[in-house]
C-alpha cells in the first residue's frame, strides 16, 4: 500500500531515516544524533475481547510492542479512537483506562489523541520511542548461528475466534487475554543489552509470516522446531476443530510457498503457525555466545521464553519447519 510513495521519499535524500519505506520493519526509525534515534509507530484494531478494559490494555500493548521489537523504549503515545456514538460512556471510560494504565506500565505517557465516530469501535495508539542508533533490533540483523527465541505462546487468533461463537472455555479466554496484555519490555531490553541485532513481533501475519519477513530481510533461512513452539491452553483443541480467523488462511496463502515442512506435521498444527496473532511475543535472533546471559537475565525477571529454532545460511526457501 505504501510502495507508490517510495519514489517520493528516496532513502538517499533522507540519510537520518534509518528505517523507512525502503526497508519496511516493525516501526520507522529516525536518527536525531549519534546517541539517539526516534522510533515511531501506530496500530489500532476492532475489539478482540468482550471486556472493555482488557480491550484497551491489549490495544495499547500491541502498539507499544512495535517499539520493543525495534529495541527501543516508549516515550509518549497518542490515543487513536473510532467509536460508535451510542457506545455507553462507562464502556468508553474503561477502554481508555485500560490503554492509559498499560502505557503508564510501559513508563510512557499519553499526551493527546484523536477520536472520530464509526459504526464499530477501533482503538489504538501512535507511539514514539527512543533507541540507540547502533543498537537497533531490525528484521535484517539475523545471522547464521543465531538462536531463535519466542517470548509468548501462539493461539490468540483461534481462541478469540472461538470466543466470538461461544465455543471457547472461559479459562482459555482469560489466559489468552492475560498474554495479550503482557508487555514485551523485559525481553526487548535484555536482548538489546546482550547484543542481539534482530527481532520482530508476532502479530497479524502469524509466526510463519513474520518469520519469513525476518529471514528475507536478513538473507538467511530460519529452521523452526514445531515441537518447541509454545501454544496457549486450548489452542490446539480449537485448531483441531479448524476454528481460525480469516487472516490465518490469508497468511497461509501468502507465505506457504516459502515454507518447507520436514516430517509429519498435522495440518492443524501447521495452521497454528500461520494463525493471525494479536499482541504476540517477540521472535528474537540471539547470538549464540549471548544465550546464557539472556537466559540468566530473563530468569531473574521471571520472564518466560522458548528456544524455537536456529538461523542458518540461505537455502532455496526462507523457512524450514521440522515436525
Amino acid at each position: 500500500m505504501l510502495r507508490p510513495m517510495q519514489d517520493l521519499f528516496r532513502a538517499a535524500d533522507y540519510p537520518d531515516l534509518l528505517v523507512g519505506l525502503g526497508a519496511p520493519d516493525d516501526a520507522a526509525v529516525y536518527r536525531l544524533d549519534e546517541a539517539r534515534a526516534l522510533i515511531v509507530t501506530t496500530d489500532f484494531f476492532t475489539p478482540i475481547v468482550d471486556d472493555p478494559y482488557q480491550y484497551g490494555a491489549i490495544a495499547a500493548a500491541n502498539a507499544l510492542s512495535d517499539v520493543y521489537a525495534m529495541g527501543g523504549r516508549p516515550l509518549l503515545a497518542l490515543n487513536i479512537a473510532a467509536l460508535p456514538p451510542d457506545l455507553p460512556p462507562a464502556m468508553i471510560t474503561q477502554i481508555m483506562i485500560g490503554m492509559a494504565e498499560k502505557v503508564r506500565e510501559a513508563g510512557a505517557v499519553i499526551a493527546g489523541g484523536h477520536t472520530i465516530q464509526d459504526k464499530e469501535p477501533k482503538v489504538g495508539l501512535a507511539v514514539v520511542g527512543l533507541a540507540s542508533p547502533d543498537r537497533l533490533l531490525t528484521k535484517g540483523g539475523a545471522r547464521p548461528g543465531d538462536w531463535l527465541i519466542l517470548t509468548k505462546p501462539l493461539g490468540t487468533g483461534c481462541i478469540t475466534t472461538a470466543a466470538k461463537s461461544d465455543r471457547a472455555r472461559p479459562d482459555d479466554i482469560a489466559d489468552a487475554a492475560a498474554w495479550m496484555m503482557r508487555l514485551n519490555s523485559d525481553a526487548a531490553g535484555i536482548a538489546v543489552g546482550v547484543g542481539a541485532r534482530s527481532a520482530t513481533d508476532i502479530t497479524g501475519f502469524g509466526l510463519l509470516g513474520h518469520a519469513t519477513e525476518l529471514a528475507e530481510a536478513s538473507g538467511v533461512t530460519l529452521y523452526l522446531d514445531a515441537a518447541q513452539i509454545p501454544l496457549l491452553p486450548g489452542a490446539e483443541q480449537y485448531a483441531t476443530a479448524w476454528i481460525f480467523p480469516g487472516g490465518s488462511a490469508a497468511n497461509r496463502q501468502a507465505y506457504q510457498r516459502g515454507v518447507r515442512v520436514v516430517g509429519d506435521l498435522p495440518e492443524h498444527k501447521l495452521m497454528l503457525l500461520f494463525d493471525a496473532q494479536t499482541s504476540g511475543g517477540l521472535l528474537i535472533a540471539l547470538p549464540p555466545d549471548q544465550r546464557e546471559a539472556f537466559a540468566e537475565q530473563m530468569e531473574a525477571r521471571q520472564a518466560l521464553w522458548w528456544e524455537v529454532g536456529q538461523v542458518g545460511p540461505r537455502e532455496d526457501v526462507p523457512l524450514i519447519v521440522h515436525a
